[in-house]
Parts: structure tokens; sequence; C-alpha cells
């Protein structure tokens, strides 16, 4: 078996249950662009976009066979809406790059969506949930009104931190939430294992994202001379 069959066709066994490798492999790629954005790295983007091609191959089982038995065409939707939002995403922080970037380094700095960015986030949130739950319903999606969340709430906190709002990872946190158990009751123990990690880690990066605001704020405040004697 060649890589390229290996990632398309392998599996592995636990049990007597068996996992994708291209699922491992999808999650891994997502794993390492949630630490690129943490660190604020415009390569964060196109590692991000290469996990979602892989992963929209999973939870489809039409394109390839999968040991699954639930399709969850919100999971396999948002990897498309993933791709859409990435390269916006990577187009405004490497534009904030070729500008000269964050004071410390990063390709954004962190800010707060504030009253009006909320207002449009929450807007969407109840609206695009609306939409995409009769969507999916139609669709056999398994679990529609969660798998409708996931999906409006991940293009949410895409959208959030190509903005650099410091607020997309309380929305990955409220995505990972519900996303677990919907992952475990369908049989895709790496991805929910993955969200379960994420939850974690998207505290760990809120805390670092308002570290940073901070500390940038800290440095704005002009400091006066000390008057000579």
């Amino acid at each position: 078996m060649n890589l390229l069959q290996w990632l398309l066709e392998g599996s592995i066994g636990i049990g007597s249950s068996a996992i994708l490798v291209r699922e491992v492999v999808g999650n891994g790629f997502g794993l390492a662009s949630a630490v690129g954005g943490m660190r604020r790295r415009v390569w964060a983007w196109p590692i991000g976009i290469a996990g979602n091609l892989v992963l929209f191959t999973v939870f489809v089982g039409g394109i390839l066979d999968k040991p699954q038995v639930h399709d969850l065409w919100g999971q396999a939707g948002r990897q498309v809406f993933f791709l859409a939002v990435s390269v916006y995403g990577w187009w405004r922080w490497r534009r904030g790059r070729a500008a000269g970037g964050s004071e410390d380094g990063g390709a954004v700095t962190p800010t707060w969506a504030g009253s009006r960015g909320w207002a449009q986030l929450a807007t969407f949130a109840v609206l695009g949930t609306a939409v995409f739950y009769v969507v999916l319903e139609q669709l056999g999606s398994w679990g529609p009104l969660p798998d409708a969340w996931i999906l409006t709430g991940s293009i949410l906190a895409t959208y959030g931190m190509a903005r650099g709002w410091i607020d997309f990872w309380l929305i990955w946190i409220a995505v990972d939430v519900v996303g677990v158990p919907l992952l475990l009751e369908a049989g895709y123990y790496p991805s929910a294992t993955l969200y379960l990690l994420y939850g974690a880690f998207c505290a760990w990066g809120f805390w670092t994202w308002l570290r940073v605001r901070r500390t940038l704020d800290t440095d704005d405040i002009d400091v006066p001379e000390e008057v000579a004697a």
C-alpha cells in the first residue's frame, strides 16, 4: 500500500472499531492550524485548508468509504465554508503582515469584537442555525440541530479569527461543548477527542490573546517623564 492509498483507504483498529487514517491526519492538520492561529502566524490558514479538504471526505460517506454509519452533513459542509472563510483569513493576515503586523510580531493585533461585532455575530448565529437546521434535516443529517450550530459557530469563529477578534475563542468553546457529545454518539472518536482537546486549547488561546491585548494596552499608556530636580 503506497502513501496515497494508505491515506485514502487506511484505517486503525481499536478493539472492535476502525478509525480512518485520514480522520486522524485531517484533525492533526486542524490542531496544527489552531496552534498557528494562537501564535497569529499566517501559515495557520493554508495548514487549516489542507485539513478541511481531508476531513470533508471523512464526514461524507458517498465520496469515500468510512466505517461510521452516520453522515454528518453539517460537519462536511463546514469544511466547505471553512475553505471560503479561510481564504479570506489568509488574505487578511497576509495583508496585515505586509503592513507590519502587530507590535509583538503577530500577523494581526488582537482586538475585541465590540457591541457592533457581537450584534453581527448574534444575528448570524440565530439565522444561520435556523437555516442550516432546515437544510441538514432535509439532507438527512444525523442530529441536525446540534450539527447546525456546530456549522454556524465554526463559521463565526473562523470569521472572528480572520478579523483578529479575541472573542472568537469563546465561540469555539461553545462549538466544542456541543460537538464532543454529538461526535461521540456518532462514532467519530478522533474528532470527538480533538474537540475535547480544542476546548482546553481554546481557553489557553483566549488567555494568550487577552494577555497580548493587555500588554499592548499597557505599552500605549504614556509614562510622564521624570521631572528634573
